[in-house]
């Protein structure tokens, strides 16, 4: 053997890319775990679409969020000017929570098994201005209870699709910018949506804003269109990575449901919904019985000051969040959840109810950016993505529903004011869970030589 050969057979290996995370200052391999260290990756992509798929992008979550406003409590309200009963209107909507309660997951997995995004968010799309026609045309309970069905279940599929292809688009390092741009054009979309609505339902009927719901499917499909399918990195937006071998370990379902973080996570946003659910129909009972004359009007801007702030201050969410991490502002989430509910109970002046939903509106700021940006740090490396947002999904749906019942029983029994405290309580909680148990996710991407 010559000299070089030998000199080539003692050189050390190659060590594999190196992800650091907040709180490990050493880094760790991607893998390191009890099933041993994963096949080599490659650095993470910093993909540049095109301002046409970005601007698609941002059109179509708009339309989207006026298409959504178009349900909720616009289907009680026409349902009960055709003569339903209260109770066949509560059958309706328990259907609809019922299923998109147990659609989450399911849902999560279908985009995650999809070559197109874009596809599966249209036809979602196509499925709810439908179902919005069905409502209009035939309000009869057959039809009624098959559109309630039919939107559940797309909506089901649309969280996860919209956060997929934002994914696929800009890649794991700027997705926080990109939530926070988000959530600012479907918060735009709420408060126009139901500007508009609210105005077709007073001149016109109850029936037309289910008509405006249609109609404006349809420039939410154009502005989908607008997105460049071949700029959608499909395993990215999938949370895959690329790999010189399979990792049948790192990519088992199985594996990413029994990650510690992504449990603490969900059962943390659980707490969240838990406490903020109920908050603002107890407060919309409140203001109505101290100020009735005022209520519609003072309701109005406690859903206006929330979207305003989340519209503004998201996408500065979204960047702090790759400064700062993703804790400090889980946590100040959770607190002004918490001074929300102590104010709730101390406050009297109905008016002034309406100041305190500003907390209201950072508490949604942070969550609206935080929730898809920590789901996708979890599951980064799975190819189950979607499927795990699906899993935070499912726990937010159980946590709505628990606050409005449990909340309602303790307000008819103690007091509204007991009933605020209670909440409150739910949202400390939250806020020592975060600070005890919640590990930081930021990455700060995969970096080579790295000792």
């Amino acid at each position: 053997m010559n000299e070089g050969e030998r000199d080539t057979l003692l050189a050390p290996a190659p060590k594999p890319p190196i992800e650091r995370i907040d709180g490990d200052d050493r880094g760790r391999s991607i893998g390191d775990d009890k099933h041993g260290p994963s096949p080599p990756i490659a650095p993470l992509p910093s993909p540049s679409p095109c301002r046409e798929s970005l601007r698609g992008l941002d059109w179509f979550i708009f339309f989207l969020a006026d298409v959504q406003t178009g349900f909720g409590p616009f289907v009680a309200v026409y349902l009960t000017t055709q003569k339903w009963t209260q109770v066949e209107i509560g059958f309706v909507l328990s259907i609809g929570g019922v299923i998109g309660l147990i659609g989450q997951m399911p849902g999560g997995a279908i985009v995650d098994a999809a070559r197109s995004e874009r596809l599966v968010a249209g036809i979602a799309v196509a499925l709810i201005g439908v179902s919005a026609l069905g409502y209009a045309a035939w309000p009869i309970l057959p039809i009624v209870i098959a559109a309630a069905t039919l939107h559940a279940a797309a909506s089901c599929v649309l969280g996860p699709a919209i956060a997929a292809i934002s994914l696929g688009l800009v890649g794991p390092l700027a997705i926080g910018e990109r939530l926070g741009r988000n959530a600012r054009y479907a918060s735009l979309g709420n408060g126009t949506a139901a500007a508009v609505m609210g105005t077709a339902g007073y001149l016109l009927s109850s029936r037309s804003v289910f008509i405006v719901t249609f109609v404006l499917a349809i420039p939410a499909l154009l502005a989908l269109a607008q997105i460049r399918e071949r700029e959608v990195d499909a395993a990215c937006a999938h949370g895959a990575i690329k790999r010189e071998a399979d990792d049948v370990a790192g990519t088992s379902i199985f594996s990413l449901i029994r990650q510690p973080t992504l449990l603490i996570f969900a059962g943390c946003i659980l707490l969240l919904q838990l406490a903020n659910a109920a908050m603002l129909p107890l407060m919309a009972g409140v203001v109505t019985t101290r100020s009735s004359q005022w209520a519609p009007i003072l309701i109005a801007a406690c859903i206006v000051v929330p979207q305003a702030i989340v519209a503004w201050t998201s996408p500065s969410v979204g960047r702090k969040a790759q400064q700062w991490g993703r804790r400090p502002l889980l946590l100040i989430g959770f607190a002004a959840l918490a001074i929300r509910g102590l104010l709730f109970a101390l406050v009297k002046d109905p008016f002034l109810l309406v100041a305190v939903q500003v907390f209201d509106g950072v508490t949604a700021a942070v969550f609206s950016v935080m929730v898809p940006l920590i789901v996708a740090d979890v599951a980064f490396g799975s190819g189950h993505f979607n499927l795990a947002q699906g899993i935070v999904g499912t726990a937010t749906g159980i946590g709505a529903s628990l606050s409005t019942v449990v909340a309602g029983y303790v307000s008819d029994k103690f007091g509204s004011s007991v009933a605020f405290t209670g909440l409150a309580c739910v949202a400390a909680l939250g806020l020592a869970a975060i600070w005890l148990v919640m590990p930081e996710t930021r990455r700060h991407g995969l970096i080579e030589g790295v000792p």
